[in-house]
């Protein structure tokens, strides 16, 4: 019997059921068999070797295309494993999974690894690698298998055993002698691996998670392709590290937290500058597009929660306290039920929609001690919400204008690559199929229109991953040195209105429930600047930074004069303060410099008499000598907040 195998470009050729992407690379080329090391078959990845007794469509899998590398990551994890217990006899395997931009390998051992083992055990890999073994797949049945591990005292093994479901297939590959359990699939040999390969730390972890079980010793690596790509990441890693937001925070002075109030930050006087002035623009960009700033409550009865479903599906995650008349509170986790009770009050007309209303609401959630870092996972935090009450006709011309302005925000921080993903239904969901199918439709267009708005904007969907209540578009922006960051959301809401009986009269007068769009655009404000700190690496632009200016003696003879340049840039807008101690001007420059102060102003005699001052920037050599004057208004200028620059422009434009 035959069978029709469909390739990428379109053409087609019959063979022999049971034949496999081997000998289909073969019948093409004996070069492309030599290179091929899986199969992508009716999109797929399978082993080179798997029988296929079907038509399908087809695609052959080199060592150079993308998807190998999770193969590669996958094979290297099995030789970790094998180097381990060639190393080390008697210690016991478990799991190791490819994650992002790596693996890692969980081993039961009495002595847990440390990061001196790492050199001995990546010593090991390359010579299984250099052997070039070749990967080979076996289906035992259950019973051989528990006994095969149970021999080799892998009692781990055992366990993932009688954990796969009856109906699948018990898999083992071996890469020479040795065999490990899997799902696979593989490439065809350990020398396929290559050597962009590097263990980067060890661990504790549980083994599957759960704390009443043994502790386990994690290996963890990352492989790539090519030694290039390899030290790129590594590269990455170096600069993400120098640019950590909690090593900055310390150095800049904005933050700390400590244990007593774990997952909650202590603002310091610049960090909390840094704040609000990344508040006063969020709220002058809001108002200037139509929305009334509001204020909810920040702890609700039990009873709201219960209304809104809170209660039912996120109470674990929520604060609550118990007064002494046995009324039970929450903080608030979310601003959207406050936000609904605010719409409600006072009847509403269909001439009032879209009706816009803005929080800049602090919530709190629980989140694991273990999860917590830094600004970017913490359990009190503010939002930019908002939310949008409008009828069914609105949502695409409300979520093209929230568009536009969430990618006219990022831009004004200098992120210009974004990615938009529209997540459709999913199969749990409320609301009616028609309703839904009008909010996807409506949201459809808008991603097409997005999609053409730039060569840096990038769209998709993620099919099912909408929220239970509404499709949604996710906004991801990717920093200075490529990391990806999601921040914006876009939620059309189908449900909330509903249950707290929020309604408008419509033209008829008939009463209507409302559509509800829950709009954020920095998300959490913590973590957008942790975004913007790392992404800038503390260079914060002069509008932005907490300290603008700070103006440094040579000599305390222009210890006055310093004073009289603070106080001019001051009464121009920026905020300047005097370093005027007995330090030489080397110290103090660097001292500020390590801050981030993005501007210091350099004041001797000779400036005094001149009435100039020499200008030194972050990260610049360069020195620029400047009429006080001329410094001030320049400074001024350049300070200016870059919406509030486009005002300026078009008032200019309009004189």
């Amino acid at each position: 019997m035959t069978i029709s195998v469909t390739f990428p470009d379109g053409n087609s050729r019959s063979y022999d059921e049971g034949v496999t992407g081997r000998g289909i690379a073969a019948s093409i080329a004996k070069s492309l068999e030599k290179k091929s090391v899986a199969v992508m078959v009716d999109g797929v990845l399978a082993d080179l070797d798997d029988p296929i007794s079907s038509d399908v469509t087809l695609r052959l899998i080199t060592r150079d295309d993308p998807e190998a590398l999770e193969l590669i990551r996958h094979d290297c994890a099995h030789v970790l494993a094998e180097a381990v217990q060639e190393l080390w006899p008697g210690t016991q395997v478990t799991i190791g999974p490819v994650i992002e931009n790596g693996f890692y390998y969980d081993f039961q051992r009495n002595q847990p690894f440390t990061l001196d083992d790492l050199p001995v055990i990546e010593k090991k890999m390359r010579e299984i690698i250099q052997r070039d073994k070749p990967f080979t797949k076996e289906v035992w049945s259950r019973e051989d298998a528990k006994q095969f591990f149970a021999d080799k005292g892998e009692y781990f093994k055992v366990e993932l055993v009688d954990a796969i479901p009856e109906d699948q297939e018990i898999k083992i590959y071996r890469q020479g002698e040795w065999a490990d359990l899997c799902r696979g699939p593989h490439m065809t040999s350990t020398g396929k691996i290559g050597n962009s390969f590097k263990l980067m730390k060890v661990a504790g972890a549980y083994w599957r998670g759960d704390s009443n079980n043994p502790m386990l010793s994690r290996i963890y690596g990352t492989a790539w392709a090519s030694n290039k790509d390899l030290e790129g990441y590594l590269h990455a890693l170096e600069e993400a590290e120098k640019r950590d937001h909690r090593k900055l925070g310390r150095e800049m002075d904005l933050f700390h937290f400590q244990e007593e109030g774990p997952g909650a930050v202590f603002w310091h006087p610049k960090g909390w500058t840094l704040f609000q002035t990344l508040v006063s623009y969020m709220r002058r960009r809001q108002e200037e597009v139509g929305y009334q700033e509001v204020n909810a409550p920040q702890i609700l009865d039990r009873a709201l929660w219960e209304t809104s479903g809170h209660w039912d599906w996120y109470r674990e995650h929520m604060f609550v306290t118990q007064t002494e008349d046995d009324r039970i509170f929450a903080i608030k986790p979310m601003n959207c039920p406050g936000h609904v009770h605010i719409f409600k009050h006072g009847l509403k007309s269909y001439r009032d929609l879209p009706y816009r209303i803005a929080e800049f609401g602090t919530v709190h959630r629980y989140e694991p001690s273990g999860a917590l870092m830094g600004l970017l996972r913490v359990r009190a935090f503010t939002q930019d919400d908002a939310h949008v009450f409008c009828t069914e006709d609105h949502i695409a011309d409300e979520c093209m204008k929230i568009n536009d302005l969430i990618l006219s925000i990022y831009k004004d921080f200098g992120f210009e690559e974004i990615v938009v993903k529209l997540s459709t239904r999913p199969d749990k969901r409320v609301g009616s199929d028609d309703l839904w199918d009008k909010s996807e439709e409506a949201m459809s267009e808008v991603l097409e229109k997005i999609a053409k708005q730039s060569d840096k904007i990038k769209t998709g969907i993620n099919p099912g991953e909408g929220a239970f209540y509404g499709p949604k578009f996710e906004y991801v922006l990717r920093d200075a040195i490529g990391r990806d960051w999601q921040c914006g959301t876009t939620q059309v809401d189908l449900n909330l209105p509903s249950r707290f009986g929020a309604f408008y009269v419509d033209a008829d007068g008939e009463k209507k429930t409302p559509v509800m769009i829950h709009r954020a655009i920095l998300g959490s404000l913590e973590r957008f600047l942790a975004c913007v700190i790392e992404s800038t690496a503390g260079h914060l632009p002069l509008w932005l930074s907490p300290l603008q200016v700070m103006v440094c003696t040579i000599t305390s003879d222009a210890d006055d004069y310093a004073i009289e340049v603070r106080d001019a840039l001051r009464a121009a807008g920026l905020r300047a303060e005097a370093d005027i101690r007995n330090e030489k001007i080397n110290y103090k420059v660097r001292e500020h410099s390590v801050t981030k102060v993005p501007v210091i102003l350099v004041a001797g005699k000779r400036e005094m008499e001149d009435r100039s001052v020499n200008i030194r920037r972050l990260g610049s050599r360069d020195q620029k000598s400047m009429t006080l004057g001329e410094a001030v208004m320049s400074l001024a200028d350049e300070a200016m907040p870059p919406d509030l620059k486009r005002k300026q422009v078009k008032v200019l434009a309009a004189e």
